[in-house]
């Protein structure tokens, strides 16, 4: 099972909108995901679950992919954190 830690670099952390976003782009693979931090694992593929982990700028998750395309599921999943989750650093959308 292909998996990479990654820190998050955008401001709100893994919240509401950008937990929305994580949750829709791994909903477009058919492998499982799942996002880990601190010994505890959700579906990445539910904002709720993912909302649960209460993950802030800074710290580090763990993204976990099962099944078809999992070496492309992640490496696209690892980019999306890598790139802000849809904003910068310096707060709110990325335009």
């Amino acid at each position: 099972m292909p998996e990479a830690r990654v820190t998050l670099r955008n401001p709100t952390g893994l919240h509401a909108r950008p937990a929305k976003i994580f949750a829709k782009a791994a909903a477009t693979f058919p492998a499982d995901v799942a996002v880990e931090k601190d010994g505890r694992r959700v579906n990445a593929k539910s904002t709720l679950s993912l909302l649960t982990l209460d993950c802030h700028q800074g710290d580090e998750i763990l993204i976990s992919v099962e099944g078809d395309d999992a070496d492309e599921t992640l490496a696209e999943l690892v980019a999306l954190v890598e790139a802000g989750i849809g904003e910068h650093e310096g707060g709110g959308a990325a335009t």
